[in-house]
């Protein structure tokens, strides 16, 4: 059986274990670090693959920086190593003439070719030295006065070229000049046109035979109608005339007669009711097949004129602005003008970028251009990657605005027209196009290729363990080819609602846009195929983008997760962790997840079981919650089931992120799904007591520590084992108050235990609880707290809620 592999790794900052989906690297000397780790040395401003920087001059030094804390060669140590970046201090700032000969430090002379550094000299020398552009270049003069500048290591970007590895080389981050400037607006709406009346031509045949098919469906149902009817009709006549001399009887049959006639039409409306909407299914089937043909041709057509465009400009002067970022023009690549064959992308999402709020200049424009409406989608996608200079940002606007357009719920007239606003989104009316094929469509424009892939889903409806015998979980999506390589797109996954909806502006009315603030997923946008591929399975196996595709079978026993498991950064430290964990003899089963270094300390899980084939939640009375243990060890969350019975259960497994102050408000905090699985006891030997009734959530004092700053002293571990006395310490490491104790167990009142549990707090800020317990058995123990908040207006202190802090399970028995 396939499985997911994650390789372990030691970080270079904290020397834990770094795991691949929490990995940055390798870097200088194959060093990786944890996405948390990775911040400047100095400062703990924390990096990207884009602002890192290492030492230069010191090959042991194996340590990050940011472009202001980098180690800098000062005077007294240019030689050979330093590569003399001092003395390009003594370079003019022509864009014509460059010294040929850099001037050492008095240990030779080092020619420009030699260093490899002539191209960023004079790519530094030719750019303004700001990336926006807004300083200008100095002139050469006629008597040769030089203009000076400083040259450094930041200015230069040498600090990149000199460690330019296949991995930063990779993705080219060159800056493309708009269409603008190789394709004329008039000639791209020209082709437009021609495509339209293409689609308008596709439609009117569309409404042809749906009219003929519903012509052809009415004169059956009215023959088959007026064949009924004569039969029944026929038929009373002859029962009729048997009933002459008997007026009862006649009135009884006519009676009869109107009945059968009534429920006649009635089955009949019904069975062509249930013929048409199979029938309009299977047309809309057809259309939606067509559309995606037409769409498939002319985007095509729409490429080929894009690059016919694009190369004969390149031809004749560069295609690329004057603001390179560190990357020199013997490494650009263009962009194929053919669509290259599915292959593994070479760098992970993270490696091109790993903040979304890289994007926020390019994603106000997909907001703003949403908020009105084009003609055409030559000045729909122009306003939208006119001022992007990367493939990146050219998928990013289209996908943005696509999620912006909440194009689900868009308002449309009856009578739409090609030539409308909003006839350029008929097809999403008429339902035969889709949010990916509308995706393609808008790529073709922009000068991108994009595939339309067809497969399965775990989507709406889908329950860990189910098959994919049939079409229930048909579905699409997009690969689009950016950054060197083909990466998944879901826009329809990608799309949420709109915040703040109640301030939304009436149709026909203008509002405060920047009132406004959309929400959407940004798992969905690049996705990296290794996590892609727990959500969505290809029929076509190349387009899984795996270096070693999997069966439909091993998609199947995947664990079935949502996006926001990844953005957590979460992942299964058990290779054998399946959609369907099977039991043991005792009815137990545990699913472990483990969480990154950096969110150890915000991550709060909760849970839900119930059975699997109905929504029934509890067992004899008690809560089927009350039948798994949760519990936190180190970076790993278990959840512990405990089957009360043989069957089926579904563990819903949530998560969110807060910090110790939201958690201290008390506030009720909301929780989303990141995992489901099937729960399957064949078989159960044991009979299997509840856990004590205690408050829901984890066992163990780690949420004390984590929320509370509250760190045991005598007992690390959830499950304790106890004689008839057991004291429990811990010790404070920032002020709490007003604590309280709480012991449960199975068939005692909680009244009744209360006068068991005493505590103390020392000078020394130590809490001891002191528990008697009045008989042998299973206790469960929660401790609750409170923050002393800050300073009222009269002097005194606010109180925090009562909050609770940890729970403990004990065991009490003589023996111990």
């Amino acid at each position: 059986m396939y499985r997911m592999n994650f390789y372990e790794s030691t970080c270079f900052r904290c020397n834990q274990t770094v795991y691949q989906v929490d990995r940055v690297g390798p870097l200088k000397d194959f060093t990786f670090f944890h996405s948390g780790c990775f911040k400047c040395a100095v400062c703990g401003t924390k990096l990207t693959l884009k602002t890192y920087y290492n030492n230069q001059h010191r090959q042991e030094d194996k340590e990050v920086y940011c472009c202001s804390h980098v180690p800098k060669i000062g005077p007294g140590h240019l030689d050979g190593s330093a590569v003399g970046i001092r003395s390009a201090l003594n370079v003019p700032r022509s864009a014509n003439v460059v010294n040929e000969q850099i001037r050492g430090s008095g240990k030779g002379t080092f020619d420009a070719e030699a260093l490899n550094i002539r191209p960023h000299l004079n790519g530094h020398i030719n750019n303004s030295s700001n990336n926006n552009g807004s300083q200008q270049t100095q002139p050469y003069h006629q008597h040769h006065h030089y203009q000076y500048g400083r040259f450094d290591a930041s200015a230069l970007h040498i600090a990149h070229a000199l460690r330019a590895t296949e991995l930063q080389k990779a993705y080219n981050k060159a800056r493309e000049k708009p269409i603008d400037c190789y394709l004329d607006k008039d000639e791209q709406t020209q082709l437009e046109m021609k495509h339209r009346k293409e689609e308008d031509d596709l439609y009117r045949k569309f409404a042809r035979q749906r009219e003929e098919e519903d012509k052809r469906m009415r004169e059956e149902f009215r023959d088959e109608w007026e064949k009924e009817l004569e039969r029944l009709t026929s038929r009373f006549q002859r029962e009729l005339q048997n009933k002459k001399k008997r007026p009862d009887e006649q009135k009884v049959l006519t009676l009869r007669h109107q009945q059968e006639r009534e429920d006649l039409e009635k089955n009949m409306t019904i069975r062509r009711d249930k013929k048409k909407e199979s029938l309009t299914r299977k047309l809309l089937e057809h259309e939606r097949a067509a559309t995606a043909a037409l769409v498939e041709k002319q985007s095509r057509e729409m490429l080929e004129l894009i690059n016919e465009k694009r190369s004969e400009y390149m031809m004749a002067e560069s295609l690329y602005l004057d603001e390179g970022d560190g990357y020199t023009e013997d490494v650009l690549l263009p962009y194929p003008s053919q669509a290259p064959i599915p292959a593994p992308p070479a760098l992970s999402k993270f490696e091109v970028y790993n903040d979304p709020v890289e994007f926020a200049d390019i994603d106000q424009i997909a907001i703003s251009v949403a908020q009105e409406d084009q003609k055409t989608f030559t000045d729909l996608v122009r306003q939208l990657v006119g001022r992007c200079g990367s493939d990146i940002e050219k998928a990013r606007t289209i996908f943005r605005w696509i999620t912006v357009k909440n194009l689900n719920t868009m308002q449309f007239d009856e009578n739409l027209r090609g030539d409308t606003p909003m006839g350029l989104l008929r097809g999403i009316k008429h339902g035969t196009e889709s949010y990916h094929v509308l995706f393609k469509r808008l790529c073709s424009y922009a000068g991108l290729h994009c595939v339309v892939i067809k497969g399965y889903s775990k989507s709406a409806g889908y329950q860990p363990g189910v098959r994919f015998e049939d079409n229930r979980f048909r579905n699409s999506w997009n690969a689009v080819y950016v950054a060197g390589a083909w990466r998944f797109v879901q826009c329809n996954w990608g799309a949420r609602h709109l915040v703040n909806a109640k301030e939304v502006p009436k149709a026909g009315s203008k509002g405060k846009s920047d009132s406004l603030r959309y929400e959407y997923d940004d798992h969905y946008f690049l996705t990296d195929p290794r996590e892609f591929i727990y959500e969505f399975f290809p029929l076509q196996s190349e387009w899984q983008l795996l270096k070693n595709p999997i069966t439909l079978q091993d998609f199947e026993e995947l664990p079935f997760v949502r996006s926001l498991f990844f953005r957590y950064g979460l992942y299964f430290p058990d290779s054998n962790t399946k959609a369907v964990m099977f039991t043991d003899s005792t009815g137990a089963a545990t699913v472990r997840i483990a969480m990154p270094a950096h969110m150890q300390s915000s991550l709060i899980f909760h849970y839900n079981l119930k059975f699997y084939d109905s929504d029934g939640d509890g067992f004899d009375g008690v809560s089927l919650k009350r039948f798994v243990m949760q519990s936190v060890v180190g970076n790993t969350v278990a959840f512990r089931v405990h089957a009360p019975c043989s069957g089926a259960f579904l563990l819903d497994i949530f998560a969110n992120a807060v910090t110790p102050k939201e958690y201290l408000t008390g506030e009720p905090m909301k929780f989303k799904s990141v995992c489901k699985f099937k729960i399957a006891c064949e078989e159960l030997q044991t009979v299997m007591v509840p856990l004590p009734d205690c408050a829901s959530g984890e066992w163990g004092p780690t949420k004390a520590t984590r929320l509370f700053g509250l760190v045991p002293i005598t007992h690390q571990d959830a499950l304790v084992f106890a004689g008839r006395e057991l004291e429990l310490q811990f010790r404070m490491s920032r002020p709490l108050t007003d604590f309280m104790a709480t012991l449960h167990k199975n068939g005692v009142e909680e009244k009744r235990l209360s006068k068991f549990v005493s505590h103390s707090v020392s000078d020394d800020d130590v809490v001891t609880f002191v528990i008697s317990f009045p008989e042998e058995g299973q206790y469960g123990l929660d401790i609750y707290t409170r923050e002393l908040g800050g300073s009222q207006s009269d002097g005194s202190s606010e109180k925090h809620l009562l909050t609770h802090c940890c729970k403990y399970l004990i065991n009490s028995s003589k023996r111990n």
